[in-house]
């Protein structure tokens, strides 16, 4: 019997966008000043994850709230369909037009943090599964939405959930908080730390970045004397001011931010800073600090690698900071399946000034674009929109699926849309929500079944 998806989620659309409303009504963010046994990202995220377990209990699932990391939403025996989305946002930054925790309607859309990222998705996902167990369309699988508090600040939710409860992978699974038609490989994400005890001569104080995984815009010195400094960066073509303050001179470069796992599209004004410095003041750890780094794809490093499904590595030096005692350069490095990231930071460290250290790896993750799973997912997003030109994707980009074994990211961003992710006035399309209800209840039904 063919299966109508669009018909058998319809009828809880209206419920469904009420109840992201509500959702979205919570600030979610991360707060250390709430942290408390049983809520270990703090009051905002407790009272999200309290949400959607009270709202599945209401509808007959099995909930279990995993000491206050995860909501873990579970029903049907069998083999694993796995679901992990989360209801952790990132902070409110920017302008907005209405309240980024209002949930208001406009026209065909919902606007709010998080409802794109990732409660509007989770719930969409969350009322497939409703629809199919109303059906009676769970038969011979089980499974389990889990919804994490911790995705924006390093996944220590999934961890949790995973490595100290023990809990089991899918044998299938899914992430609705990325694009469709879906990603089937991402790039390993390191991030590692070159420090160096010294006094850097004139320069008092070196302020650039603002987080490892983004191209540096803003770079700042403070200095005793200013030297031939603006010789330098007028011969470099940099774009700088530089100005006189009392007894010191400041200097400020001006790049262009780019993401961490695209910095050849922006211009590192951190890696020009150090670059001017060193050159002007004669600083040879800066100038070969600078060199190393003048290639984000790692050629300059001599740490190229490419793979054919995961293309080429990237180095973004994201953080650069000096305080008069201790120089730090933070890199965020991104990597294919072919590469052994401690081996490549361990000879950079040998390459480098100072000491260099890992602060952070993860695992790269590469599903076979021929795999059935990889293709019964394209065929559902396909049947259900009509779309049949849109290619899957590999990213240089980590997303929650790397949390969880045999899982990969699915929607539920289509394609040409912006949803102001991350940004000010962040908003869902409540068409493309409603059409996602139906894309994952088909999704999941489909793997369920999948032999």
């Amino acid at each position: 019997m063919k299966i109508n998806y669009s018909k058998i989620t319809e009828g809880n659309y209206e419920r469904a966008k009420a109840e992201l409303s509500k959702w979205v009504q919570i600030n979610s963010i991360h707060d250390d000043k709430t942290v408390a046994p049983g809520k270990p990202f703090g009051e905002g995220v407790y009272q999200a994850l309290r949400f959607i377990g009270h709202l599945a209990e209401s509808e007959g699932f099995k909930v279990d709230y995993c000491d206050g990391y995860a909501t873990e939403i579970s029903y049907g025996e069998g083999p694993i369909i796995g679901i992990y989305s989360h209801c952790d946002v990132v902070p409110v930054s920017g302008e907005w037009k209405h309240s980024p925790f209002s949930g208001i309607i406009e026209g065909d859309q919902m606007f709010g943090r998080g409802t794109s990222d990732d409660k509007g998705p989770g719930l969409a996902a969350f009322f497939a599964l409703k629809a199919l167990k109303d059906q009676g369309l769970i038969k011979g699988f089980q499974v389990r939405h889990v919804v994490g508090g911790n995705e924006e600040k390093g996944s220590r939710c999934l961890d949790y959930y995973f490595h100290h409860l023990g809990r089991p992978n899918p044998k299938y699974g899914f992430t609705p908080d990325a694009d469709f038609p879906l990603i089937y490989g991402e790039k390993g994400i390191s991030n590692y730390q070159t420090r160096l005890q010294s006094k850097l001569g004139p320069v008092l104080s070196i302020e650039a970045g603002v987080v490892a995984n983004s191209v540096i815009d803003l770079a700042k010195a403070t200095l005793s004397e200013k030297g031939t400094l603006e010789e330098v960066l007028k011969k470099y073509g940099f774009v700088y001011t530089l100005e006189k303050e009392k007894d010191h001179y400041v200097v400020t470069l001006k790049g262009k931010a780019a993401h961490g796992s695209i910095p050849e599209f922006g211009i590192n004004a951190g890696v020009q800073l150090i670059k001017a410095l060193g050159e002007a003041f004669d600083l040879a750890p800066l100038t070969t600090l600078a060199n190393l780094y003048a290639d984000p794809s790692g050629k300059s490093l001599n740490e190229f690698y490419e793979s054919k499904l995961l293309h080429a590595t990237t180095y973004n030096v994201g953080l650069i900071s000096y305080d008069g005692k201790e120089f730090s350069l933070i890199c965020n490095f991104r990597y294919p399946e072919t590469v052994n990231p401690l081996d490549v930071i361990a000879r950079i460290g040998d390459k480098s000034p100072g000491e260099t250290r890992v602060l952070s790896t993860s695992r790269s993750l590469l599903m076979d674009p021929e795999s059935p799973m990889i293709k019964t997912l394209l065929g559902v997003y396909q049947q259900e929109t009509g779309d049949t030109t849109t290619p899957i994707m590999a990213i240089g980009g980590g997303t929650y699926a790397k949390e969880a074994q045999n899982t990969v990211a699915f929607g539920s961003k289509f394609p040409d849309k912006n949803d102001h992710i991350h940004e000010a006035n962040e908003k869902i399309d409540l068409e493309d929500f409603k059409k996602s209800m139906a894309i994952y209840a088909h999704a999941i039904h489909a793997l369920g079944n999948l032999q």
